[in-house]
């Protein structure tokens, strides 16, 4: 058994990791740490997990006693913590926020898309989960950057579920603000860019063109539902072939002939892609759950490859049917 300790145990993405890891057949979890709910039960933050656990929160860190820690802390506190704590060299990391993304001098952690980087994973011992807009866009346009077609500026247009904003209540959160409403915030200036930037350079050799990319608030909880245009004369055809060929051994992303929507991801890790040509436009469309494929069903993916077990391992979940 893999034996687990969560760190920011309080939020969303730990409630869906606790709940994959409880129902996953070869992990068990040692500790969940939250410093502001030490000694309560998960299920006093976490409700859905009533009848699956009795653990408590604890403030304790027992690193001696695990094999993998899964940071799930807000965006800059993972490295703080890395340079205020000791974790064991021989303790696996996978940090859920956005501090070790992006390569640097000193920064030994893979990028973890498995889509790209499934063998570096396998050997890692420090992964660098993607965000969840990132994770969607990116695998929308990562086949068209091996076939070379990133070579004019990409329009990008993603919507997302107030789930990923946090649990953390704010005034764009809100229920009353929320429904019914749809949103602009940080366009052409979210801090995924540069992932994605990163990823399609990694795939195409270089970059020169811009990710223009609007991200909006949508109405939903969960999600993410992303459309690409990338000016280009290549046949439909060829470009499908393509699409095919780049997933075909991916484990949960998956070409689709049809157009798409989003309640066929939600409540699974799965990544689905369509493209249709129009003139020299070619629009792609991607979408994923941000929870799951977009946060800790790829960090679980994550977990299973650094470990040499099934990829597929705790992740089979079926979308539902309404």
């Amino acid at each position: 058994m893999i034996k687990i300790g969560i760190l920011g145990g309080a939020g969303y993405t730990a409630g869906e990791l606790i709940r994959l890891l409880l129902n996953h057949p070869e992990a068990e979890i040692v500790f969940v740490n939250s410093s502001s709910n030490a000694g309560n039960l998960l299920t006093d933050v976490h409700e859905g997990l009533y009848g699956d656990t009795t653990m408590r929160f604890t403030d304790a860190m027992p690193f001696e006693q695990v094999d993998v820690v899964f940071f799930c802390f807000g965006h800059g506190k993972s490295e703080a913590f890395l340079q205020e704590h000791h974790v064991p060299a021989n303790v696996k990391i996978i940090d859920l926020a956005q501090d070790f993304r992006i390569a640097a001098p000193g920064n030994d952690f893979v990028y973890g898309l498995p889509e790209i980087n499934h063998k570096q994973i396998a050997q890692a011992q420090h992964v660098a989960n993607p965000g969840c807009f990132a994770t969607c866009i990116q695998l929308g346009l990562l086949p068209a950057a091996r076939m070379g077609l990133l070579t004019t500026d990409v329009s990008v247009n993603a919507i997302t579920g107030s789930t990923g904003a946090g649990q953390k209540p704010g005034p764009t959160t809100h229920f009353s603000w929320r429904n019914n409403n749809l949103s602009i915030y940080k366009a052409f200036r979210h801090q995924h860019i540069a992932e994605i930037r990163q990823s399609l350079s990694q795939v195409q050799g270089h970059l020169e063109a811009s990710i223009d990319f609007i991200p909006y608030r949508g109405d939903f909880a969960r999600g993410i539902f992303a459309t690409e245009v990338v000016r280009t004369d290549a046949d439909i055809e060829v470009i499908e072939t393509a699409y095919r060929d780049f997933y075909r051994e991916a484990a949960f992303t998956h070409y689709v002939d049809k157009p798409l929507d989003l309640k066929q991801v939600v409540n699974t890790n799965k990544a689905l892609v369509h493209c249709d040509k129009i003139d020299d436009k070619l629009l792609i469309t991607s979408c994923v759950d941000n929870l799951l494929k977009g946060a800790v069903g790829q960090a679980v993916q994550n977990m299973n490859l650094m470990f040499g077990i099934d990829e597929r391992a705790g992740l089979r979940l079926k979308p539902s049917a309404f």
